[in-house]
């Protein structure tokens, strides 16, 4: 027999084959069910899972205001005229999940009885009935339950998986936690590739750990690099998007005509042979212009690195450290390069299937933007559209949900909600997925640092979870505080004179 902590009572909505409410038993007097806590009952279709929703607390000698008033005014407080606390009670509104019966999960098509026991969860059966996975990534645990949140790695990222939360919520350090799993996954499970796109640097730290530092590549400013003579003409054009049909047709000719003569060639060598052909002044002088503002970026050379045999190995984590960067253009152009030569090669089977994250994906795949300011765009919807058919999957990791592109976040089959506040990034997430309730929009404001909602295609029903600590290293950069960075500016004397700002400008 399991502990029954409640009885099930009759109300005008119900019970009903979608809730019930249940008067909680309460005879300790310390709280036994939580908001968020999974239930269950007998009935006779099965074991009912039911998920409480929400507590009210009542007592009959509070209910009419008038007459609490009067009593109050005379000078003789109800709970010293009556037996007030024996009428205090607890009822729990439940949400009824599904029935679990024989190992298979069915719709509920008759609701529970008045005056039935609810108990506490078999979790061997709730985990089950949740669709977690034994040999799943476990990323915490269940609120309120001794249950791992062992998530199934093909539910969870082959349909693409957003992170969602404010600025200190806990993005980063699950997205760490996530990596560690597919780090120490069983070889004979098999390793996917993983490239994180780092803006800035938060990821480091696994090539500082001990246990990762030899699973871990890291790929900063020095060498981060995208040979011409590799780019198709469209490719090139991607990272020109102001340029016109004819302008594209130009350019086409001349890197055409120029493969013919030489294997290897630069932007400098590019635009001299612009310059050699006869086109309309306009077009030259605009197709010259651009390609003097590419090649200023400095990103451009005659080899491209990282390869694509350095960057997709299975069980590899590669990391593209951005921080080296200060415009928002070179990262996107980044981004797009190698986004863009991943999927392609993904689709050829010429790479391991890889999982993408990308941090600050608001800045790089950015809704109601004009293209010229988010190159990056087209490539990550791309993904997002079709990336599933190749096992090329994405993580799009975000503080701004309102300002990342709606085609790419509803592509987002699961998403794993921390704490967010903002109403109009609620509102976003709300209009943008088919799996967030309005009672989960209700619950995020009021979210801990490392507690989460998950919700979507990697579990049967949305899951509150409270995250576990992580196993590897934070970042070096990260880990020191405030006091600890001002101290070391000052003992280091990096005093900038005034001729030197003119460097930073």
């Amino acid at each position: 027999m399991r502990e029954v902590i409640g009885t099930v009572i009759s109300t005008f909505e119900g019970p009903s084959t979608h809730h019930f409410n249940f008067v909680i038993k309460d005879e300790t007097g310390n709280a036994s069910v939580h908001k968020g806590q999974f239930v269950q009952l007998e009935t006779e279709q099965g074991i009912l899972i039911a998920r409480v929703d929400e507590i009210v607390k009542t007592n009959r000698y509070f209910m009419q205001p008038e007459a609490v008033r009067e009593y109050e005014r005379s000078g003789k407080p109800l709970i010293d005229m009556f037996p007030v606390e024996r009428w205090e009670y607890l009822v729990a509104k439940a949400k009824i999940l599904g029935v679990f019966n024989n190992g298979i999960v069915e719709r509920v098509t008759y609701p529970p009885s008045p005056g039935s026991k609810v108990e506490k969860v078999d979790e061997r059966i709730l985990f089950r009935f949740l669709g977690l996975d034994p040999l799943g990534l476990n990323i915490g645990k269940v609120a309120f339950h001794d249950i791992d949140a062992k998530l199934n790695l093909t539910k969870l990222f082959q349909k693409h998986l957003a992170i969602l939360a404010i600025s200190g919520a806990g993005k980063s350090f699950l997205v760490s936690v996530l990596i560690e799993e597919l780090l120490d996954r069983p070889e004979n499970l098999g390793k996917p590739a993983i490239i994180v796109v780092d803006p800035h640097g938060e990821y480091s730290g696994f090539a500082e750990d001990e246990k990762y530092r030899k699973m871990t590549r890291v790929f900063g400013k020095d060498y981060i690099s995208i040979s011409v003579s590799s780019l198709s003409p469209q490719g090139l054009a991607e990272f020109l998007p102001e340029i016109t049909a004819v302008q594209r047709r130009e350019m086409k000719k001349v890197i055409l005509e120029l493969r013919k003569e030489k294997r290897k060639y630069g932007l400098g060598e590019l635009m001299d042979e612009i310059e050699k052909r006869k086109m309309k002044n306009v077009t030259k002088e605009t197709l010259i212009s651009w390609l003097s503002n590419l090649e200023l970026t400095k990103l451009f050379s005659d080899v491209t690195r990282p390869s694509l045999s350095e960057l997709a190995r299975p069980g590899q984590l590669s990391i593209l450290d951005l921080s080296g960067f200060t415009r928002l253009n070179e990262k996107q152009i980044i981004v797009t390069y190698f986004a863009r030569k991943l999927f392609n090669a993904r689709r050829k089977n010429k790479v391991p299937p890889f999982i993408l994250v990308i941090e600050e994906a608001h800045q790089f795949c950015p809704e109601g933007t004009k293209k010229q300011e988010a190159i990056s765009k087209s490539i990550i919807e791309t993904i997002a559209r079709e990336g599933r058919k190749f096992h090329a999957s994405l993580v799009l990791v975000s503080q701004r949900p309102i300002q990342l592109s709606t085609t790419a976040l509803s592509q987002c089959n699961t998403q794993i909600l921390l704490r967010i506040v903002n109403p109009y990034d609620l509102e976003h997430i709300g209009k943008s997925s088919e799996a967030i309730t309005s009672e989960m929009i209700k619950i995020l404001p009021g979210l801990q640092v490392g507690e989460a909602i998950i919700t979507g295609n990697a579990v049967n029903h949305p899951l509150f979870v409270k995250v576990r600590e992580r196993k590897s290293k934070e970042s070096s950069r990260l880990s020191m505080s405030l006091e600890d960075a001002i101290r070391e500016f000052s003992n280091h004397g990096r005093i900038l004179k005034e001729e030197d700002f003119d460097a930073f400008v």
